[in-house]
Order: C-alpha cells, then sequence, then structure tokens
C-alpha cells in the first residue's frame, strides 16, 4: 500500500513540477499549473467513472487495471466481493439443504417472523394444513390455527411442551404442535398427525379400564373363598401355607386392578386438576402417616415435618394417593429400623415440596429415567413378594403434573433414595389461624 500511494503521488507531484518549470520557461505560469490541476483531475474522474461501471455492470469479472491508490481500491474491492459471493453462496447452499431436509420431513415445518406470519413452509405443512404460497406467505399462523388452545400456548411463551389440536381442514384428526424459538425473533412451527397414536392410546386406556372392571368380578369371588376355607376349622394344616399364599397373591392381584383403574382415570380426565378446593395436606399427611405405621408394626423409624399451615389446591383422593405411594415404597425398600423422613414445607423460591427420604436399598443411576414407566422395576431380582404393582409411580408422577408439580428423584445404591413433589406458588395457600 505505501509504494501505491508513493506513486499515486509522484504523478502530481511531477505534473506540477513540470507545470512550473513550463510557467518559468514559457511564461503564464497560472495556466501551466491550471492545466496540471485539470489534467490530475481528469485522471481522477476518469478512475471514478470505470469504477462506476464495473460495479454497475461487471461487478463479478476482474476490476479494470489501474495503477497506484486507485489500483489498490480496485483490487481490494474486488477481494471483498469474492468473499461475499462465497458467502452467500454457501448460505444459498445452507438454504437450499435446509429446504430439501424440511421437504423430505414426514411432519408439517412452517417458518415464522417474529409477529408469527408465514415466511415458508414445506410440502407437509402445505398437503396437512392446505396451505398456499400466494395466499397464505405473511398471513399470521393465528389465522389459518384459530384454536383457542393454540392461541394460548403461542402467547404463553413456554414452548417447552407441544399443544394439541384439531386439524383445521379435518375434525376428525388431531395434531400436535411445537414452536421452537431460533434465531433473532424467529421460530419454526413443527406439526404433527397424532391422531392414530391418540387412537391407540385410547384403545389402550379403554381395553386396561375394562379388563380392570372385569378381572375385578373373579377376583373378589377367589377372594371370598379363599377366607371361607381359611376360616374352616376342618382343613388339615397341610393346606394352610398354600391358603395363605393363595390370599396374598388375591390381595397382589386386587392392588393392581385398584392402580390399574386409577391410572386410567387420571390419563382420561383433564390434564390439570382443579384448584378450586383446598387440602389441609398436614391433616392428610398426619392421616396417612399414622395409618402407615399401624400397617408397618414400627419395623422402621418414621419421623414426620410439615408446616402445619401451608395449604394445596387440587383433589385429596389423588394427593393421598401419591402421597400414600411414596410412603409405601419407601417401607417396603428399606430394611428393618431404616430411617424414614417425611417432609412438607415451602421452599425459598416460594415452591411447596413434599419429599420421603430414606436410607435403604437405592436406585442405580441409570434406572432413574425410566422408574415412572408403568411396570418398570429397578430390581427384577428383588423378592416380588415384598415389591409393588409396578404403576405406584406411575401414578404419582400423573397426579404431581395435574396439580402442575413436578416429580424430582435422587438415589444411589446402598445409600436410600429421596423423592420431590414440588408443587408451584399458584397452588399454595397459607391457612389464616382462626381468631376465635
Amino acid at each position: 500500500m505505501q509504494k501505491a500511494w508513493v506513486s499515486e503521488l509522484l504523478l502530481p507531484g511531477l505534473l506540477l513540477a513540470s507545470s512550473v518549470l513550463g510557467g518559468w520557461l514559457f511564461g503564464y505560469m497560472g495556466w501551466w499549473i491550471a492545466l496540471a490541476l485539470a489534467l490530475i483531475l481528469a485522471r481522477h474522474l476518469f478512475e471514478l467513472y470505470r469504477l462506476e461501471r464495473w460495479l454497475r455492470k461487471e461487478v463479478r469479472r476482474s476490476p479494470p487495471q489501474s495503477w497506484g491508490a486507485w489500483g489498490e481500491v480496485l483490487e481490494h474491492y474486488y477481494r471483498i466481493q469474492r468473499r461475499y459471493y462465497k458467502r452467500k453462496k454457501r448460505l444459498g447452499k445452507v438454504i437450499r439443504e435446509f429446504r430439501e431436509s424440511t421437504s423430505a420431513m414426514p411432519d408439517g415445518s412452517i417458518v415464522l417472523d417474529g409477529d408469527f406470519r408465514i415466511k415458508w413452509f414445506n410440502e407437509a405443512a402445505k398437503n396437512g394444513l392446505k396451505l398456499s404460497t400466494q395466499r397464505d406467505l405473511g398471513q399470521s399462523i393465528l389465522n389459518l390455527l384459530r384454536a383457542p388452545d393454540f392461541s394460548r400456548y403461542v402467547r404463553s411463551g413456554d414452548y417447552e411442551r407441544p399443544v394439541h389440536i384439531g386439524s383445521p381442514v379435518d375434525d376428525s384428526r388431531t395434531l400436535s404442535a411445537r414452536l421452537i424459538p431460533y434465531g433473532s425473533e424467529q421460530y419454526l412451527l413443527l406439526i404433527r398427525d397424532v391422531t392414530r397414536m391418540q387412537r391407540l392410546e385410547a384403545m389402550r386406556r379403554d381395553f386396561v379400564a375394562n379388563a380392570s372392571h372385569e378381572l375385578r368380578s373373579p377376583i373378589t369371588v377367589l377372594s371370598g373363598y379363599l377366607e371361607a376355607m381359611a376360616a374352616d376349622q376342618t382343613l388339615e394344616d397341610d393346606w394352610a401355607l398354600p391358603l395363605e399364599e393363595m390370599q396374598s397373591q388375591c390381595q397382589r392381584m386386587t392392588s393392581l386392578v385398584d392402580d390399574l383403574l386409577e391410572l386410567s382415570r387420571l390419563e382420561t380426565e383433564e390434564i390439570q386438576a382443579s384448584d378450586a378446593d383446598w387440602v389441609d395436606v398436614p391433616s392428610l399427611l398426619n392421616r396417612i402417616v399414622k395409618a402407615e405405621r399401624v400397617g408397618d408394626r414400627d419395623q422402621h423409624q418414621l419421623s414426620l415435618s410439615i408446616d402445619s399451615d401451608l395449604q394445596l389446591s387440587g383433589s385429596e383422593s389423588e394427593l393421598r394417593s401419591a402421597f400414600s405411594n411414596l410412603i409405601i415404597n419407601a417401607m417396603r425398600y428399606t430394611p428393618e429400623n431404616g430411617r424414614i423422613a417425611v417432609r412438607w414445607s415451602i421452599d425459598d423460591d416460594g415452591t411447596a415440596v413434599f419429599s420421603v427420604t430414606d436410607n435403604g436399598i437405592g436406585i442405580d443411576e441409570k434406572h432413574l429415567p425410566f422408574i415412572t414407566q408403568r411396570f418398570y422395576r429397578a430390581d427384577s431380582a428383588h423378592d416380588r413378594r415384598r415389591s409393588g404393582t409396578g404403576l405406584g409411580l406411575a401414578i404419582v408422577k400423573h397426579v404431581v403434573q395435574r396439580h402442575d408439580g413436578r416429580l424430582e428423584v435422587t438415589s444411589s445404591p446402598g445409600r436410600g433414595s429421596k423423592f420431590c413433589c414440588i408443587f408451584p406458588p399458584t397452588r399454595l395457600s397459607h391457612r389464616v389461624a382462626d381468631a376465635s
């Protein structure tokens, strides 16, 4: 660059020196200097004209040849343009690949701007929602998907979970919609047809409910006959152990049917439990712990720590089922004389926490993501006479979710487990003491 400026300054210097020499030799000094300045100006105007013409018509070709500072400017601008076109080409390739990949997706994909207006959609979205590039590009997605649940979902700002809505073109179909924020106030809306999945889920729930109802009657009959046989003094002593085992298995089947019916009810009812009724959790926990202590026959050290004024809105029967399931599980998997701590309190962030902590056999970390699945067993070698139905934690998870909460589990083998049900402040209330 320094050489370019030296040559650029050398030309006007030589012209001015020549004009001074010409004026000294021939006179008319001013005219000679004016001529030199005119030549300098003409040169710059000519270079500007070449630059403007190149930018206007031939910017993708090599720049016009020049020297001095003008040559450097043209060369630098050409390099900048080449980098720009390379980036543009790469970006175009990425966009093409993105559109090709999303077009191949079986799920509908719609790109939205910050105001939720449609900028682009793939073939699956076009076919599934009957979209048109001429009619719908630039339209708000809220004008096309008018379901109230979808409008609330979009305006909530919480896009962790999808929302299920009816198809705007086919009332018999159900769509799953999820917004994924990306970039600067842009969103990717994924649309999936979940009609078949929901039908299969409904069939499964109906089967479980119907099968459970059908099983209840024969189990009740068997239990009645077994109780009668156990009370019959004329039976030989050899029948005592088989009858006890059969009664135990009938009781186990009864518990399984009850849990299946409860789980089926939780899955078929509304997503959220009503917040109109307030549950006296301290009183509820006192009753549960008192009953479990009697059934446990003091085999464990069971302690209770509760906030006596903290209430929770929801369903008392569902909360009783969830809390008792966690306490029974702790007793089931904690050896005799083990410690079990039940706690109900408010946390620093305003959430309420119901926790059951034990020093029992614990759970390996690899099992923790799956323990709330139906019939999942963390230790298949565990004595099945002591193990439950495999549905207790699934019931707990559904109950907590219906109360807008979450279930957290920490555990390690041989060191015990801690189950925490965390409920949001919106469902909490502190009981006001009676003035009388």
